[in-house]
């Protein structure tokens, strides 16, 4: 079954902040090690760091910078290396890069060490390189699982890269991360479910799901300009998005991201062209989940009083409202509802919700 058809998908993983979800001290390094630029690209555009390979003294810098404002509880503090192609460096400098990040782990200001890279690049070889350094996390850039979509996006790996990369990450105990994407090129919702069902066979620890956003400075921006590609519209994306995520909490896969990570540059649309950017992207998908919870409750209600209240997690309360209230305001037009009030309840857990109205004689709260 697709998911998004039945009641009991309607229940989020949510990505809570607690002891054992690593504090991040991202190391951007745009482009370097990849073979080539991806029609898609530019890592620049969306880090807003310029040079691709730092320096010893700038890891430095960074770590102090983000330990600075560690939060006051403990926990475990990681530095990921991301924007590029980690293995796909020359040796030299994935050693002198973890070499450097090592002494952070041994005098104990951080307790591993992440990175991003390409799938082809994950081989024997290049794991006995890493496999004397604190590495917890590997996370690969997937992209599709359909080799004529990654043939379109000039990926340069196949569909069986990533099989074997991931088996071979799996033999050597690493926590293991697949970033995809979708409306690339060639792709549709149903190519990206085949996607979505062929990682979920390789039973990652985490997924990331990313929109195909048209940058300026990369191939797709001058086939978008050229009339080949159009981007899919913002709703068709955060609906397709949806569908995966809970497709993927269906299989006890956490997405941990939907969406690229704001930056003061895509904020501000400059290197964007086009595409369904969004700086509250996962915002807006976990409302719509939210919105399809509340209206499968009252759809099967026979009669509203004037004032139906939904209870939700203090946390939950935003989700629930949707951005500008957009979630209230349509319920309340659907269902022909005076007031609707959302009100916080500690007791109900961050991904279930309860209605209840005047017309609900027996006072039990309805949840979902």
């Amino acid at each position: 079954m697709r998911p998004g058809k039945a009641l009991k998908f309607y229940s989020l993983m949510i990505d809570r902040v607690s002891n054992h979800r690593p504090f991040i001290i991202p190391i951007f390094l745009p482009h370097a090690g990849c073979p080539h630029q991806c029609i898609f690209c530019n890592q620049t555009a969306i880090t807003g760091v310029k040079q691709s390979i730092v320096s010893s003294e700038t890891v430095d810098l960074l770590i102090d910078e983000f330990l600075e404002y560690k939060r006051p509880y403990r926990r475990p503090a990681q530095v990921a290396f991301y924007g590029g192609n980690f293995l796909g460096l020359k040796k030299d400098a994935i050693r002198r890069l973890l070499d450097h990040t090592m002494r952070s782990v041994t005098n104990g200001r951080i307790d591993s060490i992440r990175f991003s890279t390409r799938p082809e690049t994950i081989d024997q070889e290049h794991l006995e390189i890493i496999s004397d350094y604190p590495v917890s996390t590997v996370e690969i850039g997937v992209q599709s699982m359909d080799d004529r979509v990654l043939a379109m996006a000039k990926r340069g790996h196949t569909a069986a890269d990533t099989v074997t990369a991931v088996k071979l990450l799996k033999e050597r105990g690493y926590t293991i991360g697949l970033q995809t994407m979708v409306g690339l090129p060639g792709d549709d919702e149903t190519g990206s479910f085949y996607t979505a069902q062929r990682i979920a066979e390789l039973v990652p620890d985490f997924v990331r799901i990313y929109p195909t956003i048209v940058l300026e400075n990369s191939r797709l921006g001058r086939w978008y300009a050229q009339g080949k590609y159009n981007p899919w519209p913002l709703t068709r994306c955060v609906a397709h998005v949806k569908d995966l995520y809970l497709y993927y909490k269906e299989k006890a896969i956490p997405v941990i991201r939907m969406g690229l990570q704001a930056s003061e540059d895509l904020d501000k649309g400059a290197a964007i062209l086009s595409g369904p950017y969004h700086p509250a992207f996962g915002h807006m998908v976990h409302s719509e989940i939210f919105m399809d919870m509340a209206a499968e409750v009252m759809e099967n209600r026979t009669a509203f009083e004037e004032t139906v209240t939904i209870k939700v997690h203090p946390r939950s309360i935003s989700k629930m409202r949707g951005l500008k209230n957009k979630n209230v305001n349509a319920l309340k037009k659907r269902y022909h509802i005076k007031s609707l009030k959302i009100v916080p309840d500690t007791s109900l857990p961050e991904d279930q919700l309860a209605v209840s109205s005047l017309s609900n004689s027996t006072g039990i709260d309805l949840k979902i």
